[in-house]
């Protein structure tokens, strides 16, 4: 083939494609080692259930497991299962391999060794955890993890929603069970009504 000036030149194809969601909606393909991909990838493109939604998985919802409690009552983990015994009707269950009890609860060394299938996963674990957390949710038969305030892994939601699962990410339970109660308006504004009804429904 003779070349000129005005051939077009083949253009190289790398062999490591991945596709990437844009905010707008739209996708595109990057070199998975360019600096636009691991930017893109940093960013949150995956969005969880609406307000709404979440008001519904907490209807609905009996029992809550709370993996990661810890006995400290410093931890925000331990704040939050003090708010669920005192100001909920779950059937509240705490799981730390580490603690004989939480809150004057049995603490269990996993999911598999609860009483019961959770209708509700809350996950106080790093962000590099929750990838196994899910897979022990899954396991489990539990449909619903929530992943608590300031944890974010977005591939391991994408994971969890592909098995099936119902996923929260970074939402504090507490924060949204007190919204729905009165004790929050609806966008997060502390309303300053205090109200001792206990549950949703």
């Amino acid at each position: 083939m003779t070349l000129t000036s005005e051939t077009p030149l083949p253009t190289a194809v790398p062999d490591d494609l991945v596709t990437a969601q844009l905010s707008n909606g739209l996708t595109c393909s990057v070199p998975s080692s360019s600096p636009l991909a691991k930017l893109l990838k940093s960013q949150r493109t995956w969005v969880g259930p609406d307000a709404k939604e979440r008001l519904k998985i907490l209807r609905k919802a009996k029992s809550i497991a709370i993996v990661g409690a810890s006995p400290n009552a410093a931890r925000s983990s331990y704040f939050v299962g003090t708010y669920l015994l005192s100001s909920s009707d779950y059937r509240v269950y705490f799981v730390n391999p580490n603690a004989k009890e939480i809150l004057g609860q049995p603490a269990y060394p996993d999911l598999a060794s609860l009483p019961e299938v959770p209708d509700i996963v809350d996950v106080f674990r790093k962000a590099s955890d929750i990838p196994s957390v899910i897979d022990d949710v899954i396991a489990s038969g539990a449909k619903t993890v929530w992943v608590q305030l300031g944890i974010w892994n977005q591939e391991a939601a994408e994971y969890g929603e592909s098995q099936g699962l119902t996923v929260v990410m970074d939402r504090c339970i507490k924060v949204e069970h007190a919204r729905f109660h009165g004790g929050l308006h609806l966008l997060g504004f502390d309303t300053g009504q205090i109200s001792a009804r206990k549950t949703l429904r």
